[in-house]
């Protein structure tokens, strides 16, 4: 057993498997497999998780015309063909449908039902994340993850082989440890089949966030937990585990294992070093949790009852049957660093230059002689040229800053107003002065792409990036292709979305 392996043969294992005295890669669900410890559920959309899976990875649908299309490896065992989706989301919009389950067993995850809680979808589904939120790149190749904004949830309510009852099960994810919130709940792992709470005990998820309202770990957070259904938990005690330490590592290895009166949680740098754990021992203090009642769904996102109103990034994980030894998962650990995740550019478009004054032109048929402007608070296209006054060419004037929740992206500063910016609330765009809260600048903070019609800049939502600007009746919003919203319209949508960036008119 691997429990009994030198630290030098574990991380051999992590490289590769020895058969027939050659060394073939191997994948984390080869390790888990060698370690007596099974993948049941395998989801990655950045590469395969065995060495030898070449099937598809994820599908993505495109805006123009909802056609699908799936997502492989580039080789069996490797990273994802990124380039086939860009070839085939050119000029539109995607959006990711399904994360094939890589086990075999057909867990695939889709797009959220509604349960205790229903998603922004018009029949109350979850959104669907955008395919592009989330770019990275491992050993050098490019791929996308999975930016989960609230709202947005995937899962599936008849898996196969997962555990149930008080059954040991083990799960990792590889999550990115600066995007996150306090809502409820951002997770990944087992669930109730219902979508709805039934009762304590009833799910065992890895949970990242810093939400405080039923346990936590030392320090502000954000903490791995778990949410085992009416609680989140950092270890026996119900409020707080101070061995379970504020963790924001831009690529976060987290791990959350469960068996009859015995849980731990473990986590660590994705792309350095070793694994941590940070509670190893019985069950919570609370009624319900011993012996536990999982139902088996999976859930990715969200909530065992659907809550929608967390946020979070995902790039792969798996979950197991049986409770695998801390050995299989520092061999699994060592392979993930392995892969080299490494951040790639979240503006793809023409480069702003952080510092300039710019003016925003309305590309759109109707409208090329509009620019962003504001009337007080409220922003929206107007009429400007160089015969315009002085206030409104000032108001139609932005200063480019370096984005205030991300530095890839983009925040713009108004001339006329120093210290406000562009920021969207409830979808609609306004002009506010900065309180320096982490949601004001997620909300003030746009990343670039090609304008969708091939004419200057489309700005995404670094927050909601299926989300981009977009004039509506000359009043902008940050609008989906196709949304429940009728600013979201499909009409037009690229030519709305599109802005010529030119000079400061002040």
């Amino acid at each position: 057993m691997l429990s009994r392996w030198s630290r030098e043969q574990a991380w051999a294992l992590a490289l590769g498997l020895v058969a027939n005295g050659s060394l073939v890669f191997a994948g984390p669900c080869d390790i888990y497999s060698a370690g007596g410890t099974p993948c049941v559920a395998a989801h990655g959309t950045t590469r395969a998780l065995y060495n030898s899976y070449s099937g598809p990875l994820y599908q993505v649908k495109r805006g123009s015309d909802g056609a699908t299309t799936n997502i492989a490896p580039l080789s069996a065992g490797g990273v994802a063909n990124a380039a086939a989706q860009d070839k085939f989301c050119a000029g539109t919009t995607c959006v990711i449908t399904v994360i094939y389950d890589q086990s075999g067993r057909g867990n695939h995850l889709t797009q959220a039902p509604p349960g205790a809680f229903k998603g922004p979808d018009t029949n109350g589904f979850d959104n669907l994340a955008s395919a592009i939120g989330a770019p990275v790149t491992l050993n050098g190749q490019k791929a996308y993850g999975v930016f989960i904004s609230p709202g947005t949830g995937y899962r599936n309510n008849n898996a196969k082989g997962t555990a149930v009852g008080d059954q040991p099960e083990g799960m990792y994810a590889v999550l990115d440890g600066t995007h996150y919130n306090g809502g409820c709940c951002f997770d990944y792992g087992n669930a109730e089949v219902s979508s709805t709470d039934t009762g304590n005990g009833h799910m065992e998820a890895i949970y990242f966030g810093d939400n405080t309202v039923w346990g936590s770990g030392s320090g502000n957070g954000p903490w791995v937990m778990a949410d085992l259904e009416n609680g989140l938990f950092s270890g026996r005690n119900v409020k707080q585990n101070t061995a379970d330490p504020s963790i924001n590592y831009r690529f976060l290895s987290s791990i959350v294992k469960g068996a009859p009166n015995q849980w731990a949680i473990r986590g660590g740098n994705a792309a350095s070093g070793a694994l941590s754990t940070f509670y190893s021992g019985p069950r919570p203090n609370a009624s319900g949790y011993n012996p536990m009642s999982k139902e088996g769904s999976i859930i990715l996102g969200i909530g065992g009852d659907n809550s929608v109103g967390a946020q979070g990034t995902f790039y792969e994980g798996v979950m197991t049957s049986g409770y695998p030894s801390d050995a299989t998962e520092n061999s699994v650990q060592a392979n993930i660093v392995a892969a080299k995740y490494a951040v790639a550019p979240l503006s793809t478009g023409p480069s702003l230059s952080v510092g300039a004054s710019v003016s925003l032109r309305a590309t759109t048929s109707c409208c090329t002689t509009r620019y962003i402007a504001h009337s007080g608070s409220t922003i929206n296209t107007q009429l400007v040229s160089s015969s315009s006054s002085t206030a409104l060419k000032q108001q139609a004037t932005w200063k480019v800053r370096s984005g205030l929740a991300n530095s890839g992206c983009y925040s713009f500063e108004s001339v006329d107003t120093p210290g406000s910016f562009i920021r969207h609330y409830n979808f609609a765009l306004v002009l506010n002065a900065s309180d320096g809260s982490k949601q004001f600048n997620e909300d003030a903070t746009f990343c670039t792409q090609s304008g969708l019609n091939g004419q200057g800049d489309a700005l995404r939502s670094w927050g909601y990036p299926t989300r981009f600007f977009r004039h509506y009746n000359n009043v902008l919003y940050i609008a989906s292709n196709g949304g429940v919203h009728e600013f979201d319209a499909t009409s037009s949508f690229n030519d709305d979305i599109s802005w010529v960036v030119g000079a400061g008119f002040a």
